[in-house]
């Protein structure tokens, strides 16, 4: 019987795949990290700008017509009904970036009594709804931060609150 032959490996190749020495390793990663930082710059650059766009129609307010209150009223119910089906008794009913407040939102962290007072635009609006209309019927308001980028106060949520029945 024939012996195989091999052929000996070269000092770059383990099996059939190529190795990579150290230097080729580094200048890889530092391509890759190269590459994703340029991804996160893009990203953030579109995360900026989609914001920005969310500041700017947050801070005009909407012509409330008793259609606009119908169609408000109709999809909240919806919510509430599934929210409460799940046993909730609260619901995310708006989120908004802290800039909506002339304050940054410190008056909501803080939880002091004028907090309404720094809403602009339709958070105002959301605030000025519930005050007029959800309130009467039962449903408490709590304002809070709800994300801390870089440990500051960031997006500021609704929540549309109610006691749980007792059985």
């Amino acid at each position: 019987m024939e012996a195989l032959k091999t052929k000996p490996q070269t000092e770059h190749e383990l099996g059939d795949e190529s190795f990579m020495s150290a230097a080729e390793l580094g200048a890889y990663t530092a391509k890759l990290k190269a590459a994703k930082g340029m991804r996160d710059l893009q990203t953030e650059d579109r995360v900026s700008k989609a914001r920005a766009e969310l500041i700017k129609t947050l801070s005009e307010t909407i012509e409330v017509t008793p259609q606009k209150v119908h169609e408000i009223t109709k999809s909240l119910l919806h919510k509430l009904r599934i929210a409460a089906e799940q046993g909730k008794n609260e619901l995310l009913v708006m989120r908004f970036p802290n800039v909506m407040c002339s304050d940054g939102g410190r008056a909501i962290n803080n939880s002091e009594t004028g907090w309404p007072e720094t809403l602009t635009g339709r958070p105002r609006q959301a605030f000025e709804f519930w005050r007029d209309r959800l309130q009467p019927a039962g449903y408490g308001l709590k304002a809070m931060i709800v994300d801390w980028p870089d440990g500051m106060p960031g997006d500021v949520g609704f929540f549309l609150t109610w006691a749980p029945r007792r059985t």
